[in-house]
C-alpha cells in the first residue's frame, strides 16, 4: 500500500462524509455515503493486503 493510494482512499471517504452531511438532496447524500462507504472499504483492502504480506 503506497501512500499514495492511502491518501486517495482517505480523501474519498472523506469526501464522501461531507457530500453525505451537506448534500441539499437526497441524491446527493446517496452518493456522498456510496463515496464514504467505497473508501473506507479501499481502506480496509489495503490494511487486509498488508496483514498478510506480512
Amino acid at each position: 500500500m503506497s501512500i499514495g493510494q492511502t491518501i486517495k482512499h482517505r480523501t474519498q471517504a472523506f469526501k464522501g462524509r461531507v457530500t453525505e452531511r451537506i448534500g441539499r438532496n437526497r441524491r446527493l447524500q446517496r452518493h456522498g455515503r456510496t463515496d464514504r462507504i467505497s473508501g473506507n472499504l479501499k481502506q480496509f483492502g489495503d490494511k487486509a493486503k498488508n496483514a498478510f504480506r506480512h
